[in-house]
């Protein structure tokens, strides 16, 4: 069976082939002829970064992993702005990193074509929050195209690369999770001849500093030029191949679609067994192709717009009808819901009450059924992997600092430390964030370093901070430069699992590796000491022991201290393990030495240890150990014991 990266790269014209929607992005982007490809991986968009990775050096394409999706912007700014291709993918919290950036640019164009694939997240299935980026691009004056299906998301972006570079400005090409990991058949296009004989382009960047410099006086001459540049893509989208009207000419409702909403409208329409409405379907959300929908309008007394999350197809649409002096009822928000993703069945509902019908089945019925369920079925909450480094460092950070201390964190897997029984995250809010706010929260509760009124000894509220090693590259450096210029008081561990693990075991800086095989490391160690933190320290969090002892010694310190907690993932190390043919220790429970008092579970809680009833005894899922021996430090009575090797 051909491999994913193989498929990408096939060069096959009319071959159809069975592709995940991030990856149908990666075979538009190389059917595009891109050079450059930079990025930083978040979910949903991560598989577009690593099949972009795989076959980079195959395909001719620079490509790198980006400290941060600011960095990742910039990389594929400048290689458009010097006539190259250039594509970056990110998920929707990583366009407001890059948002500074992306802003100012917005006035300046681009020459080769520039691609910003944005993913977002509704229903939050791994985010913070549920941003529509259709919305800021709206804001930005950038166009938008967003897939109904795979096909869809592969001819989109060679699509995008051609009219960013017709207009000279960039295009967003906007996913959600569905669009991202949905499969579907997808017919493959032609490659361009540099990408099948792997040739590296070359760009050449021509000096104009009132084109390239943001300075007032320049940019004042530039937002006309947005705003031209605007309508220009609301009449390209006009006539665009990805939107269309469909169903019955003589209808009296329409419905608009735009993105995934399509599929399940006609979902939708099929359930209800609905024929005489008039459907618009809308690839490009913004700006709305006014001179279709005007065609579309035509015989229509009631619309209701489908979309997902911000109304921002219907705003468009009813400042338009209100312009032209249209009398026609038009509904989206007032019944479309405004939060979480769309469904079948919100669609099914929506439309239904737009017209007047009852739903083919009662879904009130059933959600009353699915209660009763979920009260009979026990919640299984994530939970850090077996042998997961970060559990015994939360373990250490417990035991050396008081319960009551206060414990900001970061973004990544490791935010499970928030759950019992580690309970050792207090605070996120944004990747890097746990610096920035370990510092506000020592100036706020203890005072201003220097003062006579700072807090010190058991008044001192003590603050631990926990982050990653890719998010410490990612928007770490910051704040700790900032902690350590205003001479706060904190401890920082820094979870360094040697890889990028929550997207997907992605380098970093702190790895150095890169598709390429050309990086350099950076140690974290090195970083916090050229910086000025007071104490720094590396530690193998296996040995609780020693990692308690290094919190316990920087927790002495006054001023900002740095340890850095390192072993490799545990799911990357047994991965590697397992392909190499190598063995790991599995423990087992002595039971003439477990007394059942149950700290390796109401303290340590690594998922493959559990609570025998009958026995009154702890017990071991042998399935499930990778061998940290982190039950046998935790356990006061040595009742854990290595038995075997895992396979």
């Amino acid at each position: 069976m051909a491999k994913v990266t193989d498929i990408v790269l096939w060069d096959k014209p009319g071959e159809k082939v069975l592709l995940l929607g991030n990856h149908a992005i990666a075979r538009g982007a190389l059917e595009g002829n891109i050079a450059v490809f930079a990025a930083y991986p978040g979910t949903p968009s991560s598989e577009i970064t690593d099949t972009m990775a795989a076959v980079a050096k195959k395909a001719g394409v620079y490509m790198e992993y980006s400290t941060n999706e600011k960095v990742a912007f910039e990389t594929a700014l400048a290689a458009a702005w010097s006539g190259l291709r250039a594509m970056t993918a990110m998920k929707h919290v990583g366009l407001n990193v890059a948002m500074d950036s992306f802003m100012t640019a917005s006035y300046m164009g681009v020459d080769g074509g520039l691609v910003v694939v944005v993913a977002d997240d509704p229903s939050m299935w791994s985010s913070q929050n549920e941003q529509d980026t259709r919305a800021i691009a709206k804001n930005a004056g950038i166009p938008v195209l967003e897939p109904s299906s795979a096909q869809e998301a592969k001819d989109m972006a060679k699509y995008a690369f051609e009219v960013s570079e017709k207009y000279g400005q960039m295009v967003i090409l906007r996913t959600t999770t569905r669009s991202s990991h949905m499969r579907g058949d997808v017919v493959l296009g032609e490659l361009p001849e540099e990408i099948r004989k792997a040739k590296r382009k070359f760009g050449n960047f021509k000096k104009n500093p009132e084109r390239y410099v943001d300075i007032p006086a320049f940019q004042r001459k530039k937002h006309p030029w947005l705003l031209e540049t605007v309508e220009k893509y609301r009449k390209e989208f006009s006539e665009s191949s990805f939107n269309w009207i469909e169903g019955d000419e003589n209808a009296r409702v329409g419905i608009i679609a735009p993105g995934l909403a399509y599929a399940y409208v006609k979902e939708a329409l099929a359930w209800l067994g609905v024929e005489n409405v008039k459907l618009l379907k809308l690839g490009t959300p913004f700006p709305a192709p006014y001179s279709l929908i005007e065609r579309f309008f035509d015989g229509l007394e009631r619309v209701l717009v489908v979309e997902e999350l911000e109304p921002v197809v219907e705003e468009q649409v009813k400042v338009w009808a209100y312009d032209k002096g249209l009398r026609i009822t038009i509904h989206g928000k007032d019944i479309v819901p405004r939060v979480f993703e769309m469904t079948a069945r919100r669609a099914v509902e929506a439309i239904a009450k737009f017209l007047d019908m009852e739903t083919p089945i009662n879904f009130e019925e059933i959600d009353r059924k699915y209660e009763k369920v979920s009260k009979i079925v026990p919640p299984r909450p994530p939970s850090l992997c077996p042998a997961c480094p970060h559990r015994n460092t939360f373990y250490a950070i417990r035991r050396a600092a008081t319960p009551r201390a206060i414990f900001p964190s970061d973004i990544g897997c490791y935010t499970l430390g928030v759950l019992p029984p580690l309970k050792t995250v207090d605070t996120t809010i944004a990747m890097g964030g746990s610096i920035g706010m370990a510092h506000g929260l020592d100036v706020a509760l203890n005072g201003v370093p220097g003062e006579e009124k700072r807090k010190t000894g058991k008044e001192k509220k003590i603050i631990v901070a926990t982050i990653g090693d890719s998010t410490f590259f990612h928007t770490g450096l910051p704040a700790l430069a900032n902690a350590i210029y205003n001479r706060s008081n904190v401890v920082i561990v820094v979870l360094d699992n040697l890889v990028t693990a929550m997207t997907g075991d992605q380098p970093n800086p702190g790895t150095g590796d890169t598709p390429h095989g050309l990086g350099r490391r950076i140690l974290i160690e090195d970083v916090a000491k050229a910086m000025g933190a007071d104490f720094v320290k590396v530690v193998d969090p296996y040995d609780i022991k020693a990692t308690e002892r290094a919190i316990k010694e920087a927790l002495a310190v006054e001023g900002v201290s740095v340890v850095v907690a390192r072993q490799p993932c545990a799911l990357y190390r047994i991965g590697q393990m397992r392909r190499k043919g190598e063995k790991w220790p599995i423990y087992h429970v002595i039971e003439d030495k477990c007394t059942g008092c149950k700290i390796c579970i109401n303290a340590y809680g690594c998922p493959a240890i559990y609570w025998d009833a009958e026995a009154k005894k702890a017990k071991i899922d042998p399935t499930m150990c990778w061998g940290c021996g982190g039950c046998a430090q935790v356990c006061p009575f040595g009742a854990f014991e290595p038995m075997e090797e895992g396979e």
